[in-house]
């Protein structure tokens, strides 16, 4: 492996920060609802923050795949959205130090860019690793948003429900990177927001909400939440106007409701996939993540952070 010390530069202080937290949200895989991409938009714009570390995208991003956007106006070029891979050290709400690992998912190169993520984890002396994601699953908007839970060591996500038993899914740098950790010895989870199916594809805040209350809990962070609770409150307002105009809709969320309610009524038991049929295969599963993922990258989606 070339040294991956040579794929980032350091810009700010990335030490002695007491054992911080690293939160990393890399888009280009699962987000449905854009959910993690709002998260990450949403620290970086209401707390105190600083890019510390940028990682060199020309050797990580193949631009032929996730082409950036340019501007053009009338007989010139006017702008360009670099694509940008930075860790940022913000603040909470009492001033705690914490890390964000943001920007597109590397396409190239991925354990040469998680070995550096680690030797930063290292360097920073970081005590625990999130990472996030959010999959469309077969629930409805009028029920509380479920959260899967991963992690290197069981204790860490104490509390929380398997939802899967073993699949076979496709692989994401978010997630080997949590592996790697896990291998390495240190300290990593992950947090993946259930989105209904049919809001996979429009900004659906409170699943955003959702993650960033589940970070809060396991790692002491105070983060800022209130805009994403009015934000979810407004659109599930507006879908439930448009559900009401339209009967298939509201079919659909009827029967999706009688699943969940189901669900929890048969708690402890079969999950919640299984209320609805078999269990789907892991070519099944695997499937469907790739149809999701081929109609998110189009021209259109929302740029990186």
């Amino acid at each position: 492996m070339l040294d991956p010390h040579e794929l980032y530069a350091v810009t700010g202080d990335v030490g002695e920060l007491g054992r911080p937290v690293l939160l990393q949200v890399l888009t280009g895989f699962v987000d449905a609802g854009n959910a993690t991409y709002l998260a990450a938009q949403h620290l970086l714009t209401s707390l105190d923050t600083r890019r510390v570390v940028t990682f060199d995208a020309d050797r990580l991003i193949d631009y032929r795949s996730r082409r950036p956007t340019m501007v053009f106006d009338e007989d010139h070029w006017v702008d360009y959205a670099d694509p940008t891979l930075g860790l940022h050290l913000l603040r909470d709400e009492v001033g705690t130090p914490f890390q964000l690992l943001t920007g597109p998912e590397p396409d190239l190169q991925w354990e040469r860019f998680i070995a550096a993520v680690i030797a930063l984890v290292e360097r920073a002396g970081v005590r625990l690793t999130i990472g996030l994601n959010a999959i469309p699953m077969a629930v409805p908007h009028t029920r509380p948003v479920g959260i899967t839970a991963h992690a290197t060591r069981q204790a860490l996500i104490a509390g929380y429900r398997p939802w899967l038993h073993r699949v076979q899914v496709p692989g994401s740098v978010g997630n080997l990177l949590e592996y790697r950790l896990g291998q390495a010895g240190h300290d990593a989870l992950g947090f993946a927001a259930h989105v209904p199916h049919y809001l996979a594809q429009t900004a659906f805040p409170a699943a955003t909400y959702e993650l960033l209350a589940a970070v809060s809990r396991a790692s002491g962070l105070l983060l800022p939440t209130a805009e994403l609770r009015a934000a979810a409150e407004a659109t599930n307002a507006e879908v439930d106007k448009q559900v009401a105009q339209a009967e298939d809709a509201s079919t659909l969320v009827r029967a999706l409701e009688q699943q969940y309610d189901d669900y929890v009524a048969s708690r402890p038991g079969t999950d919640l996939l299984a209320q609805a049929g078999p269990l789907p295969s892991a070519d099944e599963l695997g499937a469907e993540l790739e149809r999701f993922l081929a109609e998110r990258h189009r021209p259109g989606d929302p740029p990186q952070a």
